[in-house]
């Protein structure tokens, strides 16, 4: 196991990074109407999710670290939900929206997983 010199060592941030590059490419089709709704707002929300990580990393406070991945998984049920509606509102197909929704779950575990640990760290 590699020690954590930095955010970028962490797999879920790795994760993260390639859950908001997946949905900037699944809005790209969006037409163009869509430019100031769904599309920014899916990425916007997917973007928000490893810079959360990364901030709160950054912090080099516990505390605040676990209240910045926190606000990533707000920003992961906010991912989900825009996904969800561009499927309803026929904007995204089907296995698309399965893919990112794949992607939201192992990071929304991986999250909860470390917030498990600096939980315990922070405990004692």
């Amino acid at each position: 196991m590699t020690p954590v010199r930095s955010y970028r060592d962490l797999i879920v941030w790795q994760k993260a990074m390639a859950l908001a590059a997946l949905c900037y490419a699944k809005t790209l089709p969006f037409p163009r109407s869509e430019a100031f709704g769904l599309t920014t707002q899916i990425r916007r929300a997917a973007a928000s999710i490893p810079a959360n990580i990364a901030e709160g990393n950054g912090r080099e406070n516990t505390g605040s670290y676990i209240q910045f991945l926190r606000i990533s998984q707000g920003s992961l049920k906010e991912l989900e939900t825009h996904v969800l509606l561009s499927q309803t509102v026929e904007l995204m197909k089907a296995p698309d929206v399965g893919q990112i929704l794949e992607m939201t779950e192992e990071v929304g575990k991986l999250l909860r997983s470390l917030i498990r640990v600096l939980q315990d760290k922070e405990a004692g």
